[in-house]
C-alpha cells in the first residue's frame, strides 16, 4: 500500500484542517496516511501573545530521516511574506543527510498553504516548498484543473495549479471553505494515484 506524509505547520488551525482534507483524499485513493506537524520554533511569549492554535490530535515529526518512510509527502504551511513559515523551512534545514543520500529522490510532493488575502503571497509560497522538494529529487504534483472549483470569481476562494490553498482574512476569520477543502482533498487524490502508478 502506498504510504503519504502529510507535515504541516499551523498557526490558527487553517492548514490543519487543510492537513485533514488532503489526507481524506489520499485515504480515499487507497493510500495509508499519516498527519504530523513539524515543530514550534517561536518563542512561548509570542506564542502565547498572538493566540497561537497549540492543541492538535497530530504528533510532531522530529527526525528528518522518517521521511524515507514515505512514497509521497504532501507539505502545509502558511505564508510568511511570500515563502514558507520559518517553523518549516527550519525542519527541512536540518534534512540536509536525508538529501545527501537522495532518500526522496522520485518521491513524489506536493504543497498546500493559506494566507490573509487573496494576493497575499500564495503562489510564491507554494514555490518555496515545491522548490524544496525539487532539490530533494522529488516528483511534484500540482492542483491541476480536473479540479474546475478553483476556477470561477463567484466567490472568495482558494486554488492554484501549484497547490491547494485557503484563505484566512488578515484576523483570521475566515475558515477554508468547501470549495478549498475540496482543492486539498482532490490534491491529496492526485498525489496517492499518482505514487501508487510509480511506485507500480
Amino acid at each position: 500500500m502506498t504510504r503519504i506524509l502529510v507535515l504541516y505547520y499551523s498557526s490558527y488551525g487553517h492548514i490543519e484542517q487543510m492537513a485533514e482534507a488532503v489526507a481524506l483524499g489520499a485515504r480515499a485513493a487507497g493510500a495509508e496516511v499519516d498527519i504530523r506537524r513539524v515543530a514550534e520554533t517561536a518563542p512561548a511569549a509570542v506564542v502565547e501573545a498572538a493566540g497561537f492554535k497549540t492543541d492538535t490530535a497530530h504528533p510532531q515529526l522530529s527526525d528528518p530521516n522518517e521521511l524515507a518512510q514515505y512514497d509521497a509527502i504532501v507539505v502545509g504551511t502558511p505564508t510568511r511574506y511570500g515563502r514558507m513559515a520559518s517553523q518549516m523551512a527550519s525542519f527541512w534545514d536540518t534534512a540536509g543527510g536525508v538529501w545527501a543520500q537522495g532518500k526522496l529522490n522520485g518521491k513524489v510532493g506536493a504543497a498546500f498553504t493559506s494566507t490573509a488575502s487573496q494576493h497575499g503571497g500564495q503562489e510564491t509560497t507554494l514555490f518555496s516548498v515545491l522548490t524544496n522538494l525539487l532539490h530533494f529529487g522529488m516528483t511534484i504534483v500540482g492542483l491541476d484543473y480536473g479540479f474546475s472549483g478553483q476556477m470561477g470569481v463567484d466567490e472568495v476562494k482558494g486554488g492554484a495549479p501549484y497547490g491547494a490553498t485557503t484563505i484566512a482574512d488578515g484576523d483570521g476569520s475566515r475558515q477554508p471553505s468547501e470549495t478549498d477543502l475540496g482543492g486539498a482533498r482532490y490534491l491529496g487524490e492526485r498525489v496517492a494515484r499518482t505514487a501508487a502508478k510509480l511506485a507500480a
